[in-house]
């Protein structure tokens, strides 16, 4: 595998339905290589107890936000419930240039608007499939973070969203966690060693080209 500076970084798109297991093959990905961090989104609501700006979310007025939309500083952005939400542009560009991956926890809209964008080519999109709705309902009911009403309201989300599988470059049913995580661990180490990920290969090229005529 190529070490950091000598490619350039991924940006990974890791999609799915509340309850498909995105949260959890996040952490793990993250913790068999600490290098892949976290892109921190931008927002103009208002920070709730505990969260810190920075860390959590960039916390900017709409005023700001919507200068940099403007000025093409937002990898995505959407306006969720009167909030607006976006990937600021510049940390991310940061990161993959000094060969870092970024992991992006967003929808097929936002995931649209990033392969689209100036580091589309970078981009390395996934989506998780339940192995069954059923599964998917046993799953949010036993994790107890919510309320059956909003267990009900994401059980009539998750199919908008599982019906966007075909937008992604990668999917995988998570029937088994582990046999996921090795499977998004292959795919993201094949996608490192794309020739587009590693500029180094064009001076190694040419040193191979100079020693070549060298013994002419």
């Amino acid at each position: 595998m190529p070490e950091l500076q000598d490619r350039r970084g991924l940006l990974i798109i890791l999609s799915s339905p509340s309850g498909a297991g995105k949260s959890t093959l996040s952490k793990r990905l993250i913790a068999w290589d600490p290098s892949i961090t976290f892109s921190v989104s931008a927002t103009t609501r208002a920070p709730r107890d505990g969260e810190v700006d920075g860390a959590d979310y960039h916390f900017l007025s709409e005023e700001v936000f919507k200068k940099a939309v403007s000025e093409r500083g937002m990898l995505e952005h959407a306006h969720v419930f009167g909030n607006f939400y976006g990937s600021p542009s510049e940390p991310v560009e940061e990161a993959i240039g000094q060969g870092k991956d970024v992991l992006f926890d967003i929808d097929w809209q936002g995931a649209q608007q990033i392969r689209q964008s100036g580091l589309g080519a970078h981009t390395l999109s996934i989506f998780i499939l339940p192995p069954s709705i059923k599964e998917l309902h046993r799953r949010l009911v036993s994790r107890g973070q919510d309320s059956q009403e909003t267990i009900e309201k994401r059980m009539r989300k998750s199919w908008d969203e599982i019906s966007r599988w075909d937008a992604y470059d990668y999917v995988l049913i998570n029937d088994d966690l582990n046999i996921t995580l090795g499977r998004l661990q292959t795919i993201i180490t094949s996608r490192r060693l794309r020739r587009l990920q590693q500029p180094h290969l064009v001076d190694h090229v040419r040193k191979l080209q100079a020693e070549f005529e060298d013994m002419s």
